[in-house]
């Protein structure tokens, strides 16, 4: 058996697209198969406090708002190697944390061998619970590509 596969969704729900994150992971929980190999954890905005989780997993797909200056609402995908790890490439409000919590695992050598970053460009990070209309008819889009990259973990731990 393989080691921790996990989603986790992160962002602030509080700060309209923010959120959309934990919003998608939210969703995705109910296409996952209940006591499943795959956790689904709500990182929400835990910082530094997701580090002893980052760094047990074999396996990570983190699903967040990421600012990369595309249109709002665009898909937005990176494996290990493009994610910025450190505070220097500002991502989203709260990403700044996560990237340290992901850079501090690479430095200490327990970087999940698997790492993925889905997630959308944002349209509006100010205070309120509602996402805007361009990540909410988005949202799908990230889920979808969630469950497709925990289907393609289950057929890898299926052939094993």
């Amino acid at each position: 058996m393989r080691g921790r596969s996990v989603v986790l969704g992160v962002g602030n729900v509080l700060n309209r697209d923010e959120g959309l994150g934990v919003h998608a992971l939210r969703l995705l929980e109910g296409r996952l198969p209940d006591g499943g190999p795959v956790e689904a954890i709500d990182g929400g905005v835990l910082g530094l406090n997701l580090l002893p989780l980052v760094e047990e997993c074999e396996r990570l797909l983190v699903l967040d708002a990421v600012d990369r200056g595309a249109p709002p609402g665009t898909l937005v995908e990176m494996d290990r190697d493009e994610i910025p790890l450190f505070a220097g490439v500002k991502m989203s409000q709260h990403q700044i944390t996560m990237q340290e919590v992901l850079g501090l695992a690479q430095v200490r050598g327990k970087l999940p061998p698997v790492l993925r970053l889905v997630g959308l460009q944002p349209e509006d990070l100010s205070i309120g619970i509602e996402m805007s209309v361009a990540i909410e008819a988005a949202l799908p889009q990230v889920v979808d590509r969630a469950a497709e990259v925990v289907a393609a973990w289950q057929e890898e731990d299926a052939r094993v």
